[in-house]
């Protein structure tokens, strides 16, 4: 994967937001360790800019936020994870996001003048 510097079109690219619904029959704690290096590789490349759990969940949720070229390299990405692959993902939700304030935010929008 590349590296984590930033590509002159990376700051162009939309990000996407993967929302994660885990079956509570499956043991999710079996996959977490290839899941979360699957994430860290991802995260390395620039792909991914965050993840984490939504505490307080029932069934358990995660949110992954990723930033490709298009909706369906952002698929794909999440077509690869090992909670996906394993069948620990009961439902997934792929979304367009378009962050006008906070740290995902294009700078010259987050003060308008």
């Amino acid at each position: 994967m590349a590296s984590r510097t930033t590509r002159p079109m990376e700051e162009d690219m939309p990000f996407f937001v993967v929302h994660y619904t885990y079956d509570p029959a499956k043991d999710a704690d079996l996959v977490r360790p290839r899941h979360r290096a699957y994430l860290a590789k991802l995260f390395d490349s620039g792909l991914l800019r965050a993840s984490g759990p939504l505490p307080g969940t029932d069934p358990a949720q995660a949110l992954l936020i990723f930033r490709t070229a298009d909706l369906a390299s952002a698929i794909e990405l999440s077509d690869s994870d090992p909670m996906v692959t394993e069948g620990i993902v009961s439902d997934r939700q792929v979304n367009a996001w378009d962050p006008v304030i906070g740290v995902f935010a294009k700078k010259k929008e987050q003060n308008p003048s």
